[in-house]
């Protein structure tokens, strides 16, 4: 019982986004996502730095983050699918098809791509692409347009009601 218990709070701490997790690999951008991230440190109040690997395609839904980041395309070629806020300013009208604004082609470069957090996007890897990337301190939410829906989420991926 009481190892049940301290393993739980050893999670929770883990887990918690003021800890700094050291060379982690997970899933970056949720379970649909085709993206690993192989972080050298991810502590979300500070910075986190990693390299991430794209798999061929896409998730379906659009996002923006909770923070910013400076991206370094070191093999292959994504393109961004990029909502302006005109389009996203319909956010609640579920007849309105979202469809990208702009697109456009990346390829590995010595000149990082900023992504600010508002940034609302898709990124589609037309091969197996690697990026290195340095994200900026977390904000506590961002959005997902999916199934026709804005969703805002949290820490953790947890839908804010």
């Amino acid at each position: 019982m009481v190892k049940n218990y301290f393993n739980k709070k050893m999670k929770k701490i883990y887990n918690s986004k003021w800890f700094p997790r050291i060379f982690s690999v997970r899933s970056d951008g949720g379970k649909d996502s085709g993206v690993t991230a192989y972080f050298l440190i991810e502590w979300k109040p500070v910075i986190s730095i990693g390299l991430l690997h794209f798999k061929p395609g896409t998730r379906e839904a659009y996002h923006s983050h909770a923070f910013n980041a400076l991206t370094w395309w070191l093999k292959g070629k994504v393109t961004e699918a990029r909502l302006s806020k005109t389009n996203i300013a319909f956010r609640n009208e579920p007849s309105i098809e979202k469809t990208p604004d702009t697109l456009k082609d990346y390829y590995p470069s010595f000149k990082p791509k900023f992504t600010s957090r508002d940034n609302f996007h898709k990124v589609i890897a037309d091969e197996n692409t690697w990026a290195l990337t340095i994200r900026g301190p977390w904000e506590n939410t961002w959005f997902e347009f999916k199934e026709n829906k804005f969703i805002e989420l949290t820490h953790g991926r947890k839908e804010i009601l």
